[in-house]
């Protein structure tokens, strides 16, 4: 999470702490993976965030947000899931060659 997102006193409040975050920019969303303690620092987790910014009607805007939650039990058998899942689609989605990106391709009025 970060701090902009929140009031100052609901995050202060949290039980969670932030220990890393690592934000990832990729085209019209930007995902956050962040490394959390929890209270007593005890254990971690990872939360994974994305963000796509949506422009409303009036001019305004705001952020929808999805999370997912990845406890360390979980670690191995999800990064295999999506390990093997990248790879097929490598495989016989795009027939071994992800299409890239260029800046021509990225609309900055929507980031």
């Amino acid at each position: 999470m970060y701090r902009e997102d929140y009031d100052q006193a609901r995050f202060d409040s949290r039980e969670a702490e932030d220990v890393y975050s690592k934000p990832v920019r990729a085209g019209k969303r930007t995902y956050f993976f962040d490394v959390k303690s929890t209270k007593g620092n005890n254990d971690f987790y990872l939360t994974i965030t994305e963000s796509k910014r949506r422009n409303n009607p009036d001019g305004s805007f705001n952020f929808d947000k999805h999370k997912i939650f990845l406890y360390k039990e979980d670690f191995e058998k999800f990064s295999e899931g999506l390990s093997e899942v990248i790879e097929y689609i490598k495989q016989n989605c795009f027939h071994g060659e992800i299409p890239k990106r260029s800046a021509s391709d990225v609309d900055f009025d929507e980031l």
